[in-house]
């Protein structure tokens, strides 16, 4: 496949801040996944090679976000070396994902939040560090809704919003993220009712802000990649048979968001498609380039809009 031609490179309008050192411990058992570290670090290893050149070409994008850690501290890059003071480190971005409360029968402890989860963080992080200067922490990270080091993480996925049912603790722990400046992503849910249900849960969160439509001429579809059509990614098994793109009722995929009064945008929303699953089996062989490339190149937008703006 042709590397892409129409990608724009540009630096970031200063200083935008930095990460604090992470300090909060798992309420949750998030570390049942020891058994796949070997097989996902071969994926993320062939995920990387293969998908950075299909990205960039070897280029780089610089995204300057950098401000001088406080005096003293010195980047913690293992677990191992980790301090009481600085138990993960100073890294300039976490890819952070939602921890929510949900209903119906989940992959894990119940809700959906963990759908594709670790795999398809750690591979789009693989991507993440090979196209742009961010100093990215290399493994997953997964934080509650109520949890007080929510704000530490400006930026937030959250998928299978669909079957979302947030406590009245994550509603304003939410809340009070978005004031603050943070964004959030969401993916992956499809249809009519899935729709409603992620709405009417939004709308607990932000009732004063609309819903709106956003075009393929807004500024987070050209940050990095210049994307001219929002493509409806499939879930793996329709993408690698050639099946249909499309679940339920959701025949095409809607780009939507909540803007504040000053025009920053706190939430944007990918209806109607699954971005997370292109990057959780991106180093599957079968699987299709297009739906790939095209997820990673809008996984890199959202995340330089968001560190930008």
């Amino acid at each position: 496949m042709a590397r892409s031609t129409g990608i724009r490179h540009r630096n970031a309008p200063g200083d935008c801040g930095t990460l604090p050192p992470y300090a909060s411990s798992w309420s949750l058992p998030l570390r049942p996944f020891i058994r796949h570290r070997v097989a996902l670090a071969v994926g993320i290893v062939v995920a990387g090679l293969w998908l950075g050149e299909a990205l960039l070409h070897g280029q780089r994008v610089d995204v300057d976000v950098r401000i001088a850690p406080p005096a003293g501290a010195q980047p913690v890059r293992t677990r191992a070396d980790a301090t009481l003071e600085y138990p993960v480190g100073p890294w300039e971005f976490y890819f952070t994902r939602a921890i929510y409360s949900g209903y119906g029968r989940g992959r894990r402890w119940g809700s959906r939040w963990a759908t594709d989860y670790p795999k398809a963080d750690l591979q789009f992080i693989s991507i993440l560090q090979r196209v742009t200067r961010l100093g990215v922490y290399d493994r997953e990270n997964a934080i509650r809704l109520d949890d007080p080091n929510l704000r530490r993480f400006p930026f937030l996925y959250a998928l299978e919003v669909g079957s979302m049912a947030m406590t009245e603790e994550e509603v304003a722990g939410l809340r009070a993220y978005l004031d603050a400046g943070g964004f959030l992503l969401v993916d992956d849910f499809w249809g009519t009712w899935e729709w409603q249900n992620f709405e009417m849960e939004i709308r607990r969160v932000l009732p004063e802000y609309p819903i709106v439509d956003v075009p393929v001429d807004h500024p987070v579809f050209s940050t990095v990649y210049e994307i001219n059509e929002v493509l409806q990614v499939p879930a793996v098994n329709n993408a690698v048979y050639g099946g249909r793109t499309w679940e339920q009722d959701g025949y095409v995929p809607e780009t939507r968001a909540i803007f504040d009064d000053d025009g920053r945008m706190m939430v944007m929303i990918n209806w109607n498609t699954d971005l997370g699953d292109a990057w959780e089996w991106a180093d599957n062989p079968y699987y299709p380039l297009k739906f790939s490339t095209y997820a990673f190149q809008m996984g890199v937008n959202y995340i330089v809009y968001a560190m930008t703006h």
